[in-house]
């Protein structure tokens, strides 16, 4: 039998420098990579051929949004579904959200949720696996799609207009720092309060103060957003519009043609069983509000409602795993833009499932599908609006290949019109709670 633990000794170490350099190509092969760095060394010229920004299909849009230096990818292209059904309904081009109001309104229902998930499991160590994971990122920046959707829900939206964005939205660290800070040493104060057996009006009372300082430090940091507002505004047949006395709420359900109970999460990630409904409890950030809901399908389904939707008109929010085989400043995505596998001469590729099981996939971005160029019934691109602002990509589109899509992209938001009466009868379904680390979180 092998044996296996061995240290490596001079004479392996020799045959390793030896293996290298039989290669026929070895010093060229360095002084390249040494000089270029991987990327470059890697990178497919004809990438430019194949994403070349022309579409057969495109909606009608305007300027991009730029989340700066935050992770709030989620709300901005929840905000771009929404705002393009504004700007089509009522002829205002670039029209624009405020991503900084329902980023407000996470930040306190993730304190009120935190808290609750820790005196559920206060009696569990520190270390148990469920707790480690609450604690860690008790108020972080990202986000799913049925989460954004239940803040729309509960509070409404307002225009970027009324609630601008301000330092601590455009760089969400400091804020970020302290306000995970404060909510770690209040867990573990709970924590001790329940130890101690306080009673029920002791932990309640304690959870209050501590909901009211988290709601301080947002305040101070973001501003109180607006209970209510003005719409103003000129159209794009330069008609002036105005509106006085708004709600978020009213705003909403008044302006904005999407009722979001409608829209549903689908998903491909093959790594576990598919035509089934999942649920992601961890993560989901609005006490009695909705839940994070996937419905787990083939990838030619996604595909195929994703489409549907943008040929009635509609954009689509889509997560996936951006820092994949990603040019950022020519806005390329594709799946053979860097050719690592020719360049080293070493096998470097994985399937889908093969890379969600192992953690090297990861749904680390959110973006709006806005286009698609579509030959024979097959779409062989698709038109990208990102959140990273006009100086990158095409004034802030991306084009993405067919490849990248099958092989990055998990999830879509579609309207439920779009599935199959099987699929839809799934929804319906009790769905399959999925831990804290699973792929899709």
């Amino acid at each position: 039998m092998a044996q296996f633990g061995q240290p490596l000794e001079k004479a392996e170490l020799n045959k390793l420098s030896n293996s290298l350099h039989k290669e026929p190509n070895a010093e060229v092969l360095t002084r390249t990579i040494t000089h270029n760095g991987i990327d470059a060394a890697a990178f497919d010229p004809q990438a430019a051929v194949r994403l070349d920004p022309v579409f057969s299909l495109e909606l009608e849009t305007g300027k991009v949004t730029n989340q700066k230096r935050s992770g709030r990818c989620w709300l901005f292209s929840a905000a771009n579904m929404l705002r393009h059904q504004f700007a089509k309904q009522y002829k205002v081009k670039n029209f624009e959200l405020s991503e900084k109001y329902l980023f407000f309104w996470d930040k306190i229902e993730r304190a009120n949720i935190f808290y609750d998930r820790v005196i559920a499991t206060a009696n569990r160590p520190l270390s148990d696996r469920e707790v480690s994971f609450y604690f860690e990122m008790p108020d972080d920046d990202g986000g799913q799609w049925d989460m954004a959707a239940a803040l729309v829900e509960k509070y409404g939206v307002v225009p970027v207009s009324v609630y601008p964005e301000t330092a601590n939205s455009e760089d969400t660290s400091a804020l970020a720092a302290n306000l995970n800070r404060k909510l770690r040493q209040d867990g573990l104060q709970l924590r001790q309060l329940i130890a101690e057996e306080k009673s029920d009006a002791e932990i309640i009372a304690a959870k209050e103060a501590m909901l009211a300082a988290a709601y301080k430090i947002t305040a101070y940091a973001l501003g109180e957003p607006p209970m209510r507002f003005d719409l103003t505004y000129r159209d794009d047949d330069k008609q002036y519009q105005r509106v006085t006395g708004l709600t978020p709420q009213q705003f909403y359900q008044d302006y904005i043609d999407m009722d979001l109970s409608e829209y549903v999460t689908v998903t491909n990630s093959p790594d576990k069983p598919l035509n089934q409904l999942y649920r992601l409890p961890s993560e989901e950030n609005v006490v009695g509000g909705r839940q994070i809901q996937f419905l787990n399908v083939e990838m030619d389904v996604l595909e195929q409602v994703a489409l549907a939707q943008l040929q009635d008109g509609q954009a689509v929010w889509f997560g996936n795993d951006v820092m994949q085989q990603m040019d950022r400043k020519r806005g390329y995505l594709d799946s053979n833009l860097y050719r690592y596998s020719e360049l080293f001469g070493v096998e470097l590729q994985m399937t889908k499932a093969q890379r969600l099981e192992t953690h090297e996939a990861e749904v680390s971005h959110a973006m709006t599908l806005t286009g698609a160029e579509v030959v024979a019934d097959k779409v062989t691109k698709w038109k990208v609006e990102n959140s990273w602002g006009a100086k990158n990509g095409e004034d802030g589109y991306f084009t993405m290949s067919a490849d990248w899509m099958n092989d990055f992209v998990y999830e879509v938001v579609v309207n439920k019109k779009y599935l199959t009466d099987t699929q839809r009868d799934l929804l319906t379904k009790s769905p399959v709670e999925l831990p804290a680390w699973d792929s899709l979180a």
